[in-house]
């Protein structure tokens, strides 16, 4: 019985559910869309909430997450927020030391090397007890949503933050962390078991602390090829799917939409596709007439606009999402950007990206 406005949790009560309807694969009457990185640099409040802060105590203050969550949402009509938070508090919160250095992004001081490096790392268990501040930030900015739209949780799949723990930072061919795949495949795996031992209490932490949809970034898929991704992360995404699934039931807790990010990882579509998720997220590189038949009808799909697309004039991100919604077709589609906004993108044209959405997808639904 829900009483007073406020949903099963204490929550106030969901207004617009068009993101988790597209999600679970039923009708909607337009086709919702939200942005990776829409919290980001290239607001300008965003900027000036961050400045006098270092980038991980923002992500360890419940209030500024929150605030920073709901930025964009008061610019846009969005249709979820997703928490301000970032994929690299699991390896902090596994013990390693993890700065965020401006112009250059992440770096870990002391990256892991060998096989006993994997003797520092704290009890996988004993992670969603260190990132109290993430669940405490996602209550507070569902409470403060007050049921405008959904929240997404998120984390970063155990290959992908493999890479960051092994590299010490970005790289662009990620050779370090395949040097251990293939040197060290056995360190390999019961290094993604520990992350993925460590992901599925955090992901149902989230839940717990109402997320009401939860995307898994594999963002460096694409330095996989097929053998090395069905080996090393596929089984991992899946146990992490498969896992979350039992815990939450086991928790009483209400099933929640997963969607599966894996960037340039087009060559496992088929597989990501029957990896237990509801949505599957696609970059920019893949054809989406060609992605649909390749997943079938059993889940939808995310994204997949260009972000540089935002560069184009209003008139030209009109047309292009225009192509985009008529290529993805009104069923089973949430639309997004196939990457995160850059921060030199001008909020204007985000804008218009999410105005065109809405008007051409309840205009194809006329017809």
């Amino acid at each position: 019985m829900e009483t007073n406005g406020l949903g099963s949790q204490g929550f106030p009560e969901l207004k617009n559910d068009t993101f988790l309807r597209a999600a679970w694969g039923e009708d909607t009457d337009y086709t919702p869309v939200w942005c990776m990185r829409q919290a980001g640099r290239y607001l300008p409040e965003f900027k000036e909430t961050r400045a006098t802060q270092d980038f991980f105590s923002t992500c360890r203050s419940p209030e500024a997450c929150c605030e920073l969550t709901l930025q964009p949402l008061r610019r846009f009509p969005l249709d979820a927020a997703i928490i301000f938070s970032d994929i690299l508090v699991v390896p902090q919160a596994l013990g390693m030391e993890v700065t965020m250095v401006p112009g250059k992004g992440p770096s870990f001081p002391e990256p892991l090397r060998e096989e006993r490096d994997l003797e520092r790392l704290r009890d996988p268990a004993a992670v969603a007890s260190e990132l109290g501040y993430v669940f405490q930030a996602i209550t507070l900015t569902r409470q403060r949503l007050a049921g405008r739209v959904p929240l997404i949780g998120f984390a970063g799949a155990p290959w992908t933050l493999m890479t960051y723990m092994i590299e010490g930072g970005s790289s662009s061919t990620m050779a370090q962390a395949k040097r251990w795949l293939y040197q060290k495949p056995q360190a390999s795996h019961q290094l993604l078991r520990i992350l993925t031992d460590a992901l599925v209490p955090y992901l149902v932490g989230q839940v717990a602390a109402g997320a009401q949809a939860l995307q898994l970034f594999e963002s460096h898929a694409g330095h996989l090829g097929p053998q090395l991704f069905n080996k090393f992360a596929l089984p991992y995404v899946r146990d992490v799917a498969k896992r979350v699934k039992a815990r939450l039931q086991e928790a009483g807790l209400a099933p929640v939409p997963m969607i599966i990010f894996a960037k340039d990882g087009h060559f496992a579509l088929e597989e990501l596709a029957q990896a237990g998720y509801e949505v599957v997220g696609l970059d920019w590189t893949v054809a989406p007439e060609k992605a649909r038949e390749r997943v079938g009808k059993m889940v939808t799909l995310q994204g997949n606009l260009d972000p540089c697309a935002l560069y184009a004039s209003e008139e030209e991100i009109g047309r292009l999402v225009q192509k985009m919604l008529d290529d993805f077709g009104p069923h089973r589609y949430i639309a997004n950007l196939g990457h995160g906004l850059y921060p030199d993108m001008d909020p204007e044209h985000v804008g218009a990206f999410v105005d065109a959405v809405h008007k051409y997808s309840r205009l194809l639904r006329q017809n």
